[in-house]
This record gives C-alpha cells, structure tokens and sequence, in this order.
C-alpha cells in the first residue's frame, strides 16, 4: 500500500492513536497518522543521522565534550538514542516515552539496541522532570527534549516550572537542547521568552535549513564563555569527524541570535 508518497510496512494503533511505517527510497520514516516524518532513518545505514533536524540537535557537541549522564524526553523512533549510544560509548542514557508501543516499534523497525547503558521509562517526560527536580541529586550533563505528536509540540513542554526544572536537573555545565517548532510564532517566541528568563538569557536558537524546526540550546550557570575564533575550529573539526555540517551551524547562530549571542559566545 503506498502513502506519504512511499510504501507503508507496518501500521498499528495505540491509545492515542495511528503509528505508520513507511520506506521510500531507502529511507525508513516514523509517522503519526500525518504526513511530517516524526523519525528517519536510512536502512542500509541505521547509525548514521538522515534527517535535518535531528543532525542540528547535535549541535550541542560545539559547546560540550561528550556527555556521561543523558537525559532524553522522547524516544520516537530511538534514532538520536542510537546515536549517542553508537558514537558515545561511555554515556549513560534515560529515556523518557509516552507511548508504550514506541519502544517495540524503535526496536523493530529503527535497531534501537537493547543496552544495558540505556534505561527507558514509559511515562510523561514533563511531570517526570519536575518530579525529579524535587527528588533527587542526580544531575545530568546533557538534557535533549524532542517531544512531538501528531499536530506539533507536546504541550507539556513549555512553561518556566518545566525549564526551571530542567536547570535543577543539569549539571554545573550542562547543556539543555530542545526541538522546537518555529511555524508557530507565538508559541515560539512565549517558549523562548521562558527558556531565557530562567537560564539568565544564557540560550541560542538554530534554525533548521529548510524546515520549520529550531533547535533551542540553554547553558546551565557554570558553563564558560567561548570565543568565535575557537568555536570556528571545533566546528571545523567535528564536520570532518561526524560528517553534519557544524560551520553551517556556526553561521545560523551568529544570524539569528543578535541579542543573546554575547551571553554565550564572545568575539
């Protein structure tokens, strides 16, 4: 059966609805029971990153060595998962997922590994950060919220208690990255207003080329100040080692943060 302009394999319901898999071209895509692609993945290559916004959510790797404790809030198709497991071999990763049936269909159809560094819990991603904050001392060096339904951002992730939380949660210089969808500007622009209110304005936004994703990025307290000419380098240096394009990254950075730019990155 073709759909999405592809061949549906497999299709399933859950209690909050339709779960489609559909191949086309060698690509292997997660959808919703709409169109936009929720995950992808290439089949003859399943640990390398295919779609746009899921390579700019590894921006983060500009501003950080690589993580030991993550936290994530969504698994979708586990891709981004897989990729912190593939290419960070020390890391400790929880996930965090609403949706019960996508752990099965993460592990069926987009290889997400059973590995005992990765631990997932079904559950709201959003009450189970807020919980925690008040819980434990735990903290993590890396926080990455990717948690989209069928229409767009999950409505629990907004709000200043939730990214108040995530601070707690972070370590002196961790790192928060959050998708975001940029299509909806009021909602956008009310999300940033509260990232930046509660991380002191230390936050950038990125722009995904062609789509209407922006990757938000918020520093916790500790995290040092980097120059241009250095960030330029590492760019430089993770594109010929990860293959996603970094110095392009760079470039929509310094576009589109004219205001909060200073607070994180100095000339």
């Amino acid at each position: 059966m073709q759909k999405y302009d592809g061949l549906l394999v497999h299709q399933e319901f859950d209690e909050h609805g339709l779960i489609e898999i559909v191949e086309t071209e060698g690509v292997r895509s997660l959808h919703f029971g709409t169109s936009p692609r929720q995950s992808s993945m290439y089949i003859a290559e399943p640990n390398l990153l295919h779609s746009a916004y899921a390579k700019a959510m590894m921006s983060w790797l500009m501003f950080k060595d690589q993580p030991d404790d993550v936290l994530m809030i969504g698994l979708g198709g586990g891709l981004l998962t897989k990729y912190l497991l593939y290419e960070f071999p020390d890391c400790q990763i929880k996930t965090i997922e609403f949706r019960q049936a996508m752990l099965k269909v993460a592990r069926r159809f987009f290889k997400l590994p059973l590995e005992p560094r990765l631990k997932v819990k079904i559950g709201d991603g959003a009450e189970y950060i807020k919980q925690q904050s008040k819980v434990t001392s735990d903290q993590h060096d890396l926080i990455m919220i990717d948690a989209f339904d069928d229409v767009g951002m999950a409505e629990t992730m907004q709000g200043s208690t939730l990214f108040a939380a995530c601070k707690t949660l972070l370590s002196n210089k961790g790192l928060l990255v959050i998708n975001l969808w940029g299509n909806e500007k009021e909602l956008f622009q009310q999300i940033a207003w509260e990232m930046g209110t509660v991380f002191e304005w230390k936050i950038l936004f990125l722009p995904v080329r062609g789509r209407g994703n922006i990757i938000g990025l918020a520093f916790a307290e500790g995290h040092p100040d980097f120059s241009m000419k250095a960030l330029r380098l590492r760019a430089k240096q993770l594109d010929e080692q990860y293959q996603i394009e970094f110095l392009n990254f760079i470039k929509d950075l310094k576009r589109n943060n004219s205001s909060v730019l200073k607070r994180v990155i100095k000339s």
